[in-house]
């Protein structure tokens, strides 16, 4: 088995597929004017219209409801990114921060509200300790 996509569900569909091509410099491919896919090296993120849900069963998904996933993208540099973004994103949730599990994380918020974390995986004290 193998994890194909992540798929998002909304209401206003262009304004969300532009956000993401921007946040992730990734031209979108659309395959329908209800649904588009950022198909990144590692996975897929679709976005489709609210209006698709009635073919999936009724009332099976819901727009802007999310409040439990977090989509992770691993970026080269949080940092730089961060500096770029800031045209783009209008809530953030934190500036770049060192996790304590190693990781560099930028958190914001898509226009819809979903979570979104950029990070870059650094080296912490406790790797230099460990080595030694």
């Amino acid at each position: 088995m193998r994890l194909a996509a992540t798929r998002i569900i909304t209401d206003d569909l262009e304004p969300l597929v532009t956000f993401y091509e921007r946040v992730t410099d990734t031209p979108a491919h659309r395959l329908h004017p209800l649904f588009a896919e950022i198909r990144t090296s590692s996975g897929v993120l679709a976005v489709a219209s609210s209006q698709t849900v009635p073919l999936l069963g009724d009332g099976v998904a819901r727009a802007r409801a999310n409040s439990s996933v977090m989509l992770d993208f691993l970026v080269d540099d949080v940092d730089a990114l961060y500096l770029t973004l800031r045209d783009v994103v209008e809530e953030f949730v934190n500036e770049p921060t060192t996790m304590p599990w190693g990781n560099r994380s930028l958190l914001f918020r898509d226009p819809d509200g979903n979570l979104i974390n950029f990070f870059t995986p650094v080296r912490i004290d406790s790797d230099v300790r460990a080595e030694e």
